[in-house]
């Protein structure tokens, strides 16, 4: 489970080589798949079912608000469940008159927020609702419709799921494999009877000698060791092999043999060069000794295989990705945001591309720079990737494109940028950059023109004196300029932001929303999203806590997950209570209200007395951009 609207981008990516050295391999995407085959009439049906057995000996005024409103209205869920799904998917576009009407959609839980604002004044839910068309009001509410029914099966049916994740609990920074492992152990949950059920047939219809499965997050854990299972179960003669971010990141440092129980093999950062030395030895053509960043059992023992001989595969040989075997056609546009820039990760239907490999920057210390992934920076240049957009673009027929670099490097956007005017190519695309110097006006405007809509980077603690601490390279007022720059040139932005950094006061958090609301405010960028740090082993923080003034308090017991750490701050700052606030803030931000309020509107009362108002000037955004 992940985002609906696009395939994750790692089995195109490995397709597209693996078919370029002449494997024979398909793939398939089962997160929009499972979702699908819960939300149709014969769906509604079997969650129907159960939540009526689960619940069976509850009063109605016992029963969570989700569960009630479906009981209530499960003929509305039966009747529209299909059509909104197809309207989502682009096939019904006639339907949003109906779904814009509020009379076609039950309504549950999910949209009491909208009915909030429309308590207080129909100009509050104006300015957020803003002068959408009939085709997005309709999509937004459609989204929250099918929100209520992914709680339904949340609260009713299967705790673990989730619309973009999966048991997360489980896997996340768990250093253990107890849990996992009990849940596999125990009976067949709702969600695994769906994969279950579709994975027999994918196996059915391909007959395949090995099996790979990505896992990009914590929230992918469960289905695929669900997957793995049903696979060794069905098929025990048939290597399941296991990569992707949550196993690059989290398991590096596994030691729980029983994970391979239900897999085979788990491989490491990039999977090109693993998966082809992986490919000889099961074929006989190479030994063990030959495997690249791979762990497996020997006799019962846990071994790690790493052929430092072997280089990696350079960016500008990995091909082209391919979306051959994903149902394009299937995954849903949701609107679950109606701030125009948040709304695109869930919205439209991306091809995703990577501009270079790694990070050109490789300095923040909060970033786990220490990782191949980001660590190694190799990029393919302009002329490459504007082939590889112009192959793509034949094999969807889709023109949007998602470049998804930990940081997009200026100099290849620039050249692709330059390149995609002077050849005339029409397309629509957006990526992560860092907020520097090199995005003159005139940069951003070249940007525009060949296409770009939106572009994402991290402001984190938008406080000069943490910037310098994290290595950032960059200053308050020049990302003002930047962004704004951007702003402009009719760019939407996104800033990552940051709080509880090591030594960050509470005055320094308080002082971090005025700025984000000064950034806002005067147009410099529409999005945002507060992200509490953590320290992890991979980053400078985690490597060399001494120069941060933190301790860490590491487990010394940890035999599956390893990668957050706790730490204690001399600080002593309570970031969980000033959380809630910043947040709270910037929702209302992002719907383009609230910024009149003083900081400490958004801040308990408690809260409020230890820290006071803000130290920054009410012009200093201002005085910057001027």
């Amino acid at each position: 489970m992940t985002q609906l609207n696009t395939a994750y981008p790692a089995t195109a990516y490995i397709t597209g080589f693996l078919r370029k050295e002449g494997c024979d391999v398909v793939q398939r995407d089962m997160a929009i798949e499972v979702l699908l085959s819960m939300l149709c009439t014969e769906g509604i049906d079997t969650i129907l079912d159960k939540v009526e057995d689960n619940y069976a000996d509850f009063e109605d005024d016992e029963l969570p608000d989700s569960i009630y409103h479906f009981l209530v209205n499960v003929d509305g869920y039966r009747r529209c469940t299909e059509p909104a799904l197809r309207f989502l998917q682009g096939k019904d576009p006639s339907l949003a008159h109906r779904i814009v009407s509020r009379q076609f959609l039950p309504e549950g839980p999910t949209f009491d927020n909208l009915n909030e604002m429309l308590e207080v004044s129909e100009n509050m839910l104006h300015t957020a609702f803003g002068d959408l068309g009939t085709q997005d009001k309709a999509k937004y509410l459609a989204s929250l419709f099918i929100d209520d029914l992914v709680s339904v099966i949340h609260d009713g049916v299967d705790p673990n799921f989730e619309v973009s994740r999966y048991g997360e609990r489980l896997a996340a920074s768990n250093p253990s494999f107890d849990d996992l492992y009990e849940t596999l152990q125990g009976d067949i949950s709702f969600t695994e009877e769906h994969i279950r059920s579709l994975l027999d047939n994918y196996l059915k219809d391909e007959s395949p000698d090995v099996i790979g499965i990505t896992v990009p997050f914590p929230g992918n854990m469960l289905g695929a060791l669900q997957i793995a299972k049903y696979c060794k179960e069905h098929h025990p003669d048939m290597p399941v092999l296991m990569g992707g971010g949550y196993v690059n990141t989290e398991l590096r440092t596994v030691k729980d043999v029983r994970l391979f129980e239900y897999v085979d093999y788990i491989l490491l950062d990039d999977g090109e060069q693993p998966l082809m030395s992986l490919l000889d030895h099961l074929q006989g053509k190479a030994t063990e000794a030959d495997l690249v960043r791979t762990y497996h059992l020997n006799q019962g023992e846990l071994i790690y295989s790493n052929n430092k001989q072997l280089p990696d595969i350079a960016h500008k040989d990995i091909g082209t990705p391919c979306y051959d075997g994903l149902p394009l056609d299937k995954y849903l546009s949701l609107c679950e945001m109606l701030n125009p820039m948040h709304r695109i990760w869930s919205d439209g239907r991306w091809n995703k591309l990577t501009i270079a490999h790694g990070c050109y920057w490789s300095k923040c210390t909060f970033c786990d720079i220490s990782l191949d992934y980001i660590g190694r920076y190799d990029e393919a240049g302009a002329d490459i990737i504007v082939e590889r957009i112009e192959q793509l673009i034949a094999e969807t027929g889709q023109t949007g494109f998602h470049f998804v670099d930990e940081a997009a490097p200026p100099k290849v956007l620039f050249a692709m940028a330059e390149k995609l005017i002077e050849k005339n190519l029409i397309i629509t695309w957006w990526g992560n950059i860092r907020f520097e110097k090199t995005f003159t006006p005139e940069k951003c405007q070249l940007l525009a023109d060949s296409g770009c809509i939106a572009i994402s980077g991290g402001l984190e603690v938008a406080s000069d004196r943490l910037l310098e601490l994290m290595k950032k390279g960059v200053s308050i007022e020049k990302v003002a300029r930047v962004t704004r720059g951007f702003a402009d040139a009719g760019i939407l932005v996104h800033a990552y932001l940051m709080y509880g950094f090591p030594t960050q006061t509470a005055k320094e958090t308080v002082d971090s929303l005025e700025v984000v609301r000064q950034l806002m405010l005067h147009g410099c960028f529409q999005s945002a999203y507060w992200h509490r740090f953590s320290a992890t082993i991979h980053s400078p923080v985690g490597l060399q806590p001494d120069e941060y003034k933190i301790t860490l308090h590491p487990n010394k017991n940890i035999t599956f997950a390893n990668n957050d750490v706790a730490f204690s701050d001399p600080q002593n700052v309570d970031h969980e209570l000033l959380g809630e606030g910043l947040k709270k803030a910037l929702y209302n931000y992002m719907h383009g209200i609230g910024y009149e309020q003083p900081m400490q509107f958004w801040f308990d009362k408690k809260t409020n007395q230890e820290v006071g108002g803000t130290r920054v000037k009410p012009d200093f955004i201002a005085q910057a951009l001027a």
